[in-house]
This record gives structure tokens, sequence and C-alpha cells, in this order.
């Protein structure tokens, strides 16, 4: 319990970090090249109507809006990329935090695809893995390629966060 402890504070300061890089990639690729990303107010509309009792969806964006979902989307996001940081913490110990490796964090960022693959999509009426979507390769390359660079973004947040201490 004490590991989890002296972990919190890191997990917070490169999760958010993780996350901020994951968001200004997302609106680099939005703005530049047009590709949109998940709008993640169905992420609160999820969690809205999961606080209810309904976990699946025919199609997220069909259900019924919920009130302050943006709010909750975005707070959802940004808590869960504090999650994965918490988890990959715990799980490399405390070494990273002096000597963050770009390797572990690329291939945590690509493991945390199983939670969009095989919990979100599924849940939001995608299928596993968008297999519901009209171009499910798109959608996992889309995944794969925002959960990678919150892989770099844990590296680079681990790594500024060693250089301020």
């Amino acid at each position: 319990m004490e590991n989890l402890y002296s972990m919190l504070m890191p997990a917070v300061a490169i999760g958010v970090g993780a996350t901020l890089v994951m968001d200004l990639w997302a609106f680099m690729l939005s703005r530049l090249f047009a590709i949109k990303g998940l709008d993640y107010a169905l992420v609160g509309r999820w969690i809205g109507h999961l606080c209810k009792g309904q976990l699946t969806h025919q199609g997220i964006g069909h259900s019924k809006s919920i009130s302050g979902e943006g709010v909750i989307g975005w707070c959802m996001h940004y808590l869960i990329g504090i999650v994965f940081a918490l988890a990959l913490l715990l799980g490399v110990g405390k070494p990273w935090l002096t000597e963050p490796s770009l390797l572990i964090a690329l291939v945590f960022g690509l493991i945390t695809c199983v939670f969009p693959f095989f919990i979100m999509q599924p849940c939001f009426g995608a299928g596993i893995a968008a297999s519901k979507l009209p171009e499910p390769n798109k959608a996992r390359v889309k995944s794969m390629a925002a959960h990678l660079i919150f892989g770099f973004g844990l590296f680079l947040s681990s790594f500024i966060y060693v250089s301020l201490l």
C-alpha cells in the first residue's frame, strides 16, 4: 500500500502529461489532416448511462444525451490516463522515475489498446476492435496510433517529471 501512495503524485503528473500529448496529437491531426478523433462527450454519455445500469449501446451516438456528458467524458479521459500511468509505475517500479524507457512506454501504450478494442468499442456498439464500423481497420489504426502517442507521452512526461525533481 505504501508503494501505491508513493506513486500517486508521479502518476497524476505523468498521466495528465501523457494524456495531454495524446490530445495535442489529436488536435494536430484534426487541424492539419481533418482526421477526426474520439468525441469524449460520448465517453461521458456512456458513463452516464452506465451509472443508470446500461453497459452496452447499439450505437452510442444515437443514445440519449446525458447532462454534462462533455465534462464527464473529458474528466474520465484524463482520469483513465492517470490510472494507466499508475499501472505502468506500479508494474515497472520506482526505477522508471529515474530512468524512463521509451521502448517500455511505447509497448505499454500499445497494450492499453486492449481497453478501447475490447471494452469501449463493443460497449459503444462498434463491436470488438471496431468490427461493426464501416472502416474497421482505419479505426483500429487510429486507436493504435493514439495509444502509441500516449505511450510516447508517458515517456516524455516521465522524463520531464524526473528533470524537475
